[in-house]
């Protein structure tokens, strides 16, 4: 991975992303703003470390020399527009690890320019989107008259530092859904519902994942809502931040909870990465006929999901590269709904089909190897 560029390489998942394309036998090159971090961090690893100002006029001929950039520094939608910018002046291909919905709508907006400079724009190479993009394209296989799809995530391990601080620059902003091809803005927890994760419904509430644009573009499907588990007090907890908005909006407030958040905050621990695990619910209806297909997709911890996923697909785009289209393109979209499957310690199960003519599920596991 000589020609690989990792982007706010030193936070706490840029960390394990560079560690992870080191341990595969890769050479990337660490990269951001602090001189400082990018050299302790270059020097562990043993590899090149470069400083590299986004909002530097000569942004581009920093991308010159590299064959794709893996973006690890949020807010991405503070990040994801300069790299792009200069990715399409370079023909550079370009990947992050976003979870943020208006990201995944403004580089889906710039299919038509990645085209033109022969790249690919592939955001969401992480837990946010791989899991639930491939489930997503999985079931429309199944079921391809399908017009509704809904998702669920059921997560533990705890958060990063940069995760968090993107939470908190979203608190009061309510939430989004998919309608008939159009994203609507929704107050949080707009909807509740009881999902089945694998031991008996639990109650979930709607958030604002990437997979309401993602999902779209890989299935065509256009309605779509993706759930979180949370328990029941949940629901008006959200709607009262939700009303808090103007407060939470004020500047003061947001550097004081950031500032907290950076002197607490770090990532989950080693025990944390090796034992946490998350699971994916999918759901797809043809609303017309009523048939419907159901899935489930157990996962590794989402960081250590995040750090294997994004290397591996960062290798596929290098190795591999003219199987990859150009363009705006989703995880699924670009390397199909198995690729999931490629990942340490994934297994999917699907536990509905349109065609079951009983009230039993069909359950097949299909596990990574």
């Amino acid at each position: 991975m000589d020609a690989l560029l990792i982007y706010g390489a030193y936070g706490y998942t840029g960390r394990l992303i560079a560690r992870e394309a080191v341990a595969q036998g890769g050479s990337p090159v660490v990269a951001g703003r602090d001189g400082r971090a990018v050299a302790r961090q270059a020097d562990a690893l043993g590899v090149e470390g470069r400083v590299i100002d986004l909002e530097a006029a000569d942004l581009a001929s920093h991308l010159e020399c590299f064959d794709a950039v893996v973006n690890c520094a949020g807010p991405f939608v503070d990040t994801a527009e300069p790299l792009v910018t200069a990715c399409l002046e370079t023909g550079t291909d370009y990947l992050d690890i976003t979870g943020e919905f208006p990201v995944f709508e403004r580089l889906r907006q710039r299919d038509d320019a990645a085209r033109k400079a022969g790249i690919t724009l592939l955001p969401g190479v992480g837990f946010d989107v791989v899991p639930s993009d491939c489930l997503a394209v999985f079931l429309a296989d199944h079921l391809p008259t399908a017009d509704t799809l809904r998702l669920g995530i059921k997560s533990g391990g705890g958060l990063s530092r940069g995760t968090a601080r993107t939470l908190v620059e979203h608190l009061g902003s309510g939430g989004v859904v998919r309608r008939n091809g159009r994203l609507i803005q929704v107050p949080a927890a707009f909807r509740t519902r009881e999902i089945d994760f694998g031991d008996g419904p639990e109650h979930a509430v709607t958030i604002p994942w990437g997979d309401v644009v993602t999902a779209a573009h890989s299935t065509g499907i256009e309605s779509i809502e993706v759930y979180a588990a949370a328990p029941p007090w949940a629901t008006s907890g959200l709607a009262a931040v939700d009303s808090l908005g103007w407060l939470l909006e004020r500047q003061p407030v947001e550097r004081l909870l950031k500032r907290l958040i950076d002197a607490r905050l770090d990532g989950p621990d080693g025990a944390q990465l090796a034992t946490g695990s998350a699971v994916v619910w999918g759901e797809v209806t043809d609303d017309a006929t009523g048939q419907q297909a159901r899935a489930r997709l157990r996962t590794p911890n989402p960081y250590a999901l995040t750090a294997e996923a994004a290397v591996v697909a960062a290798q596929r785009m290098l190795e591999d590269r003219a199987r990859v289209p150009d363009g705006f393109q989703t995880p699924a979209s670009a390397f199909g709904s198995e690729f999931v499957l490629e990942l340490s310690g994934t297994e999917r199960e699907l536990i509905e089909t349109p065609d079951d003519d009983s009230s039993e599920s069909v359950r097949v596991l299909v596990e990574s190897e």
